[in-house]
Parts: structure tokens; C-alpha cells; sequence
């Protein structure tokens, strides 16, 4: 079994999904706008662009997008993405494009369980820990 994240965008999953390939080093494998499919003709010349379906492939990790029909978007609550990386400057690396734009809820510091650690809500609108090298517990 796999669990994957499936982040829903008002608009703006392209640009969302292209931000996250660049600065988490992933692959887009998939990008379907809905004029891309063959429901396209059930869909406005406004919603044409779009994104239905976004994969990324980040190593052997998944994160799945769409946009949301129009006025169907709702703010995301209640979850968090969380990010380990062993490198604790390519954390602080990662923490500080992410959240570029953003809201920093927590900056990347020292904790008890991490080298690194910060929270925050990137310019998308979707929170995010980054954790640099753990401590042994």
C-alpha cells in the first residue's frame, strides 16, 4: 500500500506542481490539463487550461494535484507536509524556497529531535515541516 498526498489548486496547479519539481529536485510525469482529455467538449473554454490530473515524483515518493472545478476550491486545513532530509543546508535550502512568498509559521531552527526543523505555508497555500537530520531519541 502507498499513501500519497492529492493537493487541490484553484488555478494555479501548474505553476504550484512546477514550483515543487524545481525545488524538491522531482519529475513531473504527469500534467493533464482538461483540454488535454476526452471530456474536454464538457468543459468551458475558461477551464480548458486548467489542471485535471498532476503527478510528482520526488526519488521514490508521490505527490498528486489537480485544480478544483471553478468555485469548488476550498482553502487546504487539518494536514501538513512533512519533508526529512538528511542535509541539513539542503533543508535550509528547501525550507527557505518553499516558503518563499509564503507564511513562516515556525523558522527552520535546532530542536530536540532535529538539526533543522521549521514550519510554514507556502505562497500556494499549502503547509509544510521541513526536518533537516534527526537526533537520536
Amino acid at each position: 500500500m502507498k499513501l500519497n498526498p492529492y493537493l487541490g489548486f484553484d488555478g494555479n496547479c501548474r505553476e504550484a506542481m512546477t514550483f515543487y519539481a524545481n525545488v524538491l529536485g522531482g519529475k513531473l510525469t504527469a500534467l493533464i490539463a482538461n483540454g488535454d482529455t476526452p471530456m474536454k467538449d464538457q468543459f468551458p473554454p475558461d477551464q480548458q487550461d486548467r489542471i485535471m490530473h498532476a503527478r510528482l515524483e520526488v526519488g521514490d515518493q508521490v505527490i498528486m494535484a489537480g485544480d478544483a472545478p471553478q468555485g469548488m476550491h476550498s482553502q487546504p486545513a487539518g494536514f501538513t507536509i512533512a519533508v526529512t532530509i538528511e542535509d541539513n543546508k539542503e533543508a535550509d535550502r528547501v525550507f527557505a524556497e518553499l516558503l518563499e512568498g509564503g507564511k513562516i509559521n515556525m523558522p527552520i531552527q535546532e530542536t530536540f529531535w532535529a538539526d533543522r526543523f521549521g514550519m510554514g505555508i507556502d505562497k500556494f497555500g499549502i503547509p509544510w515541516m521541513v526536518n533537516g537530520k534527526q537526533k537520536p531519541m
